[in-house]
């Protein structure tokens, strides 16, 4: 029986300083926070110059180095899709993933105007929030989920699979589990919202209805479960894009 976690990622109002934007159309951009750890001198780290992401950054993390997690496949300076997190609050669900659940990644985004005059023309989606909102922008269909002893265990070249990830790369490794996800996995073209169309703060059916959790307070930044039925359900407006029943 397929189950879903969703779980919040990416820059935010704290960490760098700035949300990444969501276009009229549902398009968006994937920003992700500061690198807040050393890392081991012998790997790259990518820096906020080297991804040029289209926000206007902090003066004062203009070259910081990236926390380039989750790793999507596709996404510059990355290889696979892979998830780490040190944070048991979210590690110890996640590590209970199994083969063929998905791990759904969530985001508060500013809502930007269009990036080209092409796109000046395009009737805006009805689904986004006026100013800030929390979008899903990705998912895994996980292959492999692994507490840090699993990880060690495994030979080389199994373990090889998460070597770009950004807790691997770090001087101490500490990432309390590791997410492995299928082809199936990947950033979406556009946002699936969690907000209501009235406000960022608002949660909407897919948060009230389909996952574990009421809505109230600050629920954009909890863990959000899906069981097996709900699970579908999100799965199919994902594929459909058609939420309506869902934004009040």
């Amino acid at each position: 029986m397929t189950r879903a976690i969703a779980i919040n990622v990416a820059a935010n109002s704290s960490l760098p300083g700035v949300r990444g934007p969501v276009y009229p159309d549902g398009t968006f951009a994937y920003v992700p926070i500061p690198e807040r750890e050393p890392t081991r001198p012998d790997v790259s780290v990518p820096t906020y110059a080297d991804l040029d992401p289209p926000v206007e950054l902090p003066e004062s993390v203009r070259d910081a180095r990236v926390h380039l997690d989750p790793e999507f496949a596709g996404y510059p300076h990355c290889e696979r899709h892979t998830y780490g997190d040190e944070h048991g609050v979210k590690a110890g669900p996640l590590s209970r993933l199994d083969p063929g659940d998905w791990l759904f990644f969530y985001a508060t985004l500013d809502r930007h105007e269009s990036p080209s005059d092409a796109d000046a023309d395009t009737g805006a989606a009805d689904y986004l929030a006026p100013e800030w909102g929390a979008y899903l922008i990705g998912g895994f269909e996980v292959d492999v989920a692994l507490t840090p002893e699993e990880y060690e265990s495994l030979p080389e070249s199994e373990r090889a699979r998460f070597a770009n990830n950004a807790h691997v790369k770090r001087e101490t490794f500490d990432a309390a589990v590791l997410v492995a996800g299928t082809d199936r996995s990947g950033l979406f073209d556009r946002v699936v919202p969690l907000s209501s169309p009235a406000a960022g703060a608002d949660a909407n059916r897919i948060v009230t209805d389909l996952s574990n959790d009421s809505g109230k307070g600050p629920w954009w930044r909890r863990v959000l479960r899906f069981d097996a039925d709900a699970t579908a359900t999100l799965l199919e407006l994902v594929e459909s894009r058609e939420f309506d029943p869902y934004l009040d």
